[in-house]
């Protein structure tokens, strides 16, 4: 205490400076500050407030730290909204900038109403893929600590780790059966990218799957679509089943790919302002196409889709998507770790709003989903052949017929 004599005696607490682990704190409270898309719901929850006491904790080494921002945004009920700690961080930046990452690979989201966390999808080829988990499976328990404890970002992020160690997971499945589940960890290859040639007596198809939208994804896409136009495929198949999304700037990318100057999707930020983003001219491709989409299909994914449908440029053939229509930034946060905000929501260019709700495809398939998707067992991939292939058909007839009136008039 500093006390200052004179008529009256008065003594003013000293300000000192903040520890550096509560530097940390407050630097995660200015950021969200600063960048979260619904200042409302800040008011509401008293985020000033929710600063003062947070500081007033004791916070001394950085997991005290890391603890304290994660208790600073619960009362946002914003899962997506989450403190990235070093490992977490790491991972997240691999997944979005690398080619493999170590896992059991589960795509995981939490259930606004329930808080329960549920499966959006499993990696292609991974741990979770072959012990037979799908979308819409509930997770319980990880090795024997409960979820609800644990919240989304923790859960996530028990089940990584180093390549051959186990992971004890309790899975609740959609017939409420529930059952455990031993996963050994291991690298699994992304490879965003998949693409096959699909022929028959009469015509030739492009197939072309996207598992997540990574850095490299738009020229990929673009090099993979050249490679098809080189084969003459007359019509592709783009699928997003079981896409949970990655970076939005990517899957815009894509969509950019495939639109000539129309509306890709419409962002609205925090001060309410609506940005459209709008298509280049030239495509990559511009022939017939059928997208494949499920309950798995999220976030970028769902803006891909979306831009496709409203503008017309592809009929959408599966399930309802998952509905996660809020952007998130990763902000860095210290030296090794990060957080993520959300900052902005979308909308799909005629102006749907798919938080909560997902896209309904043109076309619902109700068929069992194949074991390995794109495979020659794969029935969802069979009914968007017979459809483009009717497509052709059509379209080879109405040319005919053109070029018979054509003919008559010559004559």
């Amino acid at each position: 205490m500093i006390c200052i004599f004179s008529t009256n005696l008065l003594c003013v607490p000293s300000v000192n400076a903040l520890s550096d682990s509560k530097q940390f704190v407050l630097d995660a409270w200015t950021l969200v500050n600063e960048g979260y898309y619904d200042p409302e719901r800040l008011d509401e929850i008293q985020w000033k407030r929710i600063r003062q006491k947070t500081l007033q904790k004791q916070i001394e080494t950085s997991d005290e730290a890391y603890s304290a921002i994660e208790d600073m945004l619960k009362p946002l009920e914003d899962p997506f909204t989450r403190i990235l700690r070093p490992k977490d961080y790491e991972l997240l930046k691999t997944s979005n900038f690398g080619s493999e990452i170590n896992g059991v690979g589960l795509q995981l989201g939490e259930d606004e109403l329930t808080k329960e966390i549920k499966v959006i999808s499993t990696l292609a080829g991974s741990p979770a893929e072959e012990a037979g988990i799908i979308s819409g499976d509930q997770i319980n328990k990880v090795d024997g600590i409960s979820c609800s404890e644990l919240g989304l970002a923790n859960t996530a992020s028990k089940l990584r780790g180093e390549s051959g160690t186990k992971v004890l997971v309790q899975i609740k499945s959609l017939s409420d059966e529930i059952k455990e589940i031993d996963l050994e960890r291991r690298s699994v290859d992304l490879r965003p990218v998949r693409t096959k040639r699909l022929r028959d007596d009469s015509h030739t198809i492009g197939y072309l799957r996207i598992t997540q939208f990574s850095e490299s994804v738009p020229k990929k896409i673009e090099e993979a679509l050249q490679e098809l136009k080189d084969k003459e495929v007359e019509g592709v198949i783009l699928d997003l089943r079981n896409n949970s999304g990655g970076l939005v700037s990517s899957g815009i990318a894509v969509a950019d790919s495939f639109l000539t100057e129309q509306p890709i999707v419409e962002t609205k930020d925090r001060n309410g302002i609506k940005d459209a983003i709008i298509s280049q001219k030239n495509t990559f491709f511009d022939g017939p196409m059928v997208t494949l989409v499920n309950k798995g299909t999220a976030s970028a994914s769902e803006i891909l889709a979306g831009s496709l449908q409203d503008n017309q440029r592809s009929t959408l053939m599966g399930e309802q998507t998952y509905g996660k229509g809020l952007i998130q930034s990763l902000k860095s946060l210290g030296e090794d770790s990060g957080i993520a905000i959300t900052v902005a929501s979308y909308l799909t260019p005629q102006g749907n709003n798919i938080q909560g709700k997902g896209i309904t495809p043109d076309k619902i398939l109700d068929l069992p989903e194949a074991i390995e998707y794109g495979n020659s067992e794969d029935k969802w991939v069979k009914n968007a052949e017979i459809y483009l292939n009717a497509l052709f058909d059509k379209n080879e007839g109405i040319e005919n017929v053109n070029k018979l009136e054509n003919k008559n008039i010559e004559n």
